[in-house]
């Protein structure tokens, strides 16, 4: 299960009192150096490292607790709730972080358009659910809809002040603010759900965490952060936001589409073995993506802004994800059993083949994961729209085709549209930055090298020792063992880019132990 959605982030940036005076928060592009941008990264990853390890220790007791249905029964809920989130964020985010003069009216404006469009969407989520229910055929996706449109009134206090942070690339707030958020999501679904509340369990966990939020973002927000909603410049926003929309409204329909059409052609327990797969690779998307791509974007922007050349960041950023995801898949693919039982029990072993094939679909889109971060940031958000719009429509073409063979056949669509999306990418890529073929291949070269070496000790254990009901845990650990440590040397061995950042760290940290112990 995942923890409690967080409230959208609309960029802006602290800013000094005497700026705001004279009407500009951001007057001037700022230059961030490598070491802010590793000190980001390095919080964000600290941040969802530990949304990790709550999101693990509540999925190993809720998946116990309630049955499959129940559980699909939320997730159906979740979809429909993130598909709105997308309008109520309203591209906002993206219009403050690669705008070159951010004022306080534009901060202002900003405001007003997130609140006006959260309002309608929570409407519409509360009115609308009845209709919902009925036509999935359960009154408890009703229920589950009308408490989440409750976030959407509360959010949009306390995204400006988080995305402060975020422009200036100051992520210790958001490390605060976000852990402190999951760990009360965490205490609220557990007592509900031991308490028998079911499926509303996660509903009022979600609550919960976005109230915390709200509140603690508000207790830390600078005091020259422009407080209220204004309308002067509302229509630039509105504007972009439009496009923007667009761009996230196609992804999350993409990423959500499985759910929706699962849900409906089969039932909610087949939705609820489909999402358990897809779980696994939520784990990666906890641990890297989703503290990486914060940062990309304005890190993007800069380069953009500063006249530096686009794929030199591209490329290191595709070198650092493949060098990390692609072991990864390999090796949870191989280990599927193993996480399945540990994760969420022996019911769940229809999910195992689901999430064998998720971990081809996951590495197949990993290159080009990125893509619509480098277009918005080169200023071509009308091709970051395209593409997304195209993306899911290879993925809804390709569950159309297969979702009769079944969820085995869903998931094998799903990879057949993740190679038409990393097509499309490519070429637009080539088009706006000259991404070439040789480009990918420098890249992901010694990334491929890398996973091929770590993912043979394990799967040469496994060959020897073959998985089963008595073994599966301590196979994955002995497995672990074996791939981390030739993981290491690998990366060392091919010179790869995670080597240098492993490097710098490892230097960083004995040079302040060195202090530390001259001072003593």
């Amino acid at each position: 299960m995942p923890l409690p959605p967080r409230p959208a982030a609309l960029p802006a940036t602290l800013v000094a009192a005497a700026d705001v005076a004279h009407g500009h928060v951001c007057p001037r592009d700022c230059v961030f150096p490598m070491t802010t941008v590793r000190r980001s990264l390095a919080y964000s990853l600290a941040d969802n490292y530990l949304g990790v390890v709550l999101q693990l220790l509540s999925t190993l007791v809720i998946s116990r607790l309630l049955n499959p249905t129940e559980i699909g029964i939320f997730a159906v809920a979740a979809v429909l709730s993130s598909l709105a989130s997308t309008f109520r964020d309203f591209g906002v985010a993206e219009y403050l972080i690669q705008e070159k003069e951010l004022t306080a009216d534009k901060i202002r404006a900003s405001l007003a358009a997130n609140i006006g469009v959260s309002w309608l969407m929570a409407a519409l989520l509360f009115f609308g659910s009845s209709w919902v229910g009925e036509f999935y055929r359960q009154d408890g996706v009703t229920d589950v809809l009308r408490v989440l449109s409750l976030n959407f009134l509360l959010v949009p206090f306390g995204a400006v002040t988080m995305a402060c942070f975020r422009r200036d690339m100051n992520y210790r707030p958001i490390f605060l603010v976000n852990i402190s958020a999951n760990i009360v999501g965490f205490i609220v679904v557990m007592a509900c759900a031991l308490g028998g509340l079911g499926y509303m369990s996660m509903a009022w966990s979600s609550l919960a965490s976005i109230v915390w939020t709200v509140a603690l973002a508000n207790f830390m927000r600078p005091a020259s952060m422009p407080r209220w909603p204004g309308l002067k410049g509302i229509g630039e926003v509105i504007r972009f936001g439009k496009q923007a929309t667009g761009i996230y409204l196609f992804s999350q329909a993409g990423r959500s589409a499985p759910e929706a059409v699962i849900g409906r052609v089969l039932d909610m327990a087949a939705v609820a073995f489909y999402s358990r797969a897809n779980g696994l690779m939520e784990i990666f998307n906890r641990t890297v993506l989703r503290a990486v791509m914060p940062i990309c974007l304005p890190y993007f922007a800069r380069a953009a802004r500063a006249g530096e050349d686009a794929k030199t960041g591209y490329i290191k950023a595709l070198a650092l994800l493949t060098g990390i995801g692609w072991p990864f898949f390999l090796f949870i693919g191989l280990l599927a059993y193993s996480a399945i039982r540990i994760l969420y029990g022996s019911q769940w072993l229809d999910s195992v083949p689901l999430a064998q094939i998720l971990c081809l679909v996951a590495a197949a889109e990993l290159p080009y994961y990125l893509a619509g971060e480098m277009l918005i940031a080169q200023g071509r958000i009308d091709l970051a729209t395209k593409l997304q719009f195209a993306t899911q429509c290879f993925r809804l073409a390709a569950l159309a085709l297969v979702i009769p063979f079944g969820l085995v056949g869903a998931c094998w669509g799903l990879l057949l549209a993740a190679l038409a999306t990393g097509a499309l990418s490519h070429a637009l890529l080539h088009k706006i930055v000259g991404f070439r073929l040789q480009h990918l291949f420098e890249a992901c070269r010694s990334s491929a090298m890398v996973a091929v070496l770590s993912f043979i000790p394990a799967w040469l254990l496994l060959q020897a020792v073959p998985l089963n009901a008595d073994n599966f845990v301590r196979l994955l650990l002995a497995a672990a063992g074996l791939s981390v440590p030739v993981w290491l040397l690998a990366i060392r061995a091919f010179k790869h880019p995670l080597w240098l950042e492993f490097s710098t760290l490892g230097g960083a940290l004995a040079q302040k132990l060195k202090l530390r112990k001259h001072a003593a």
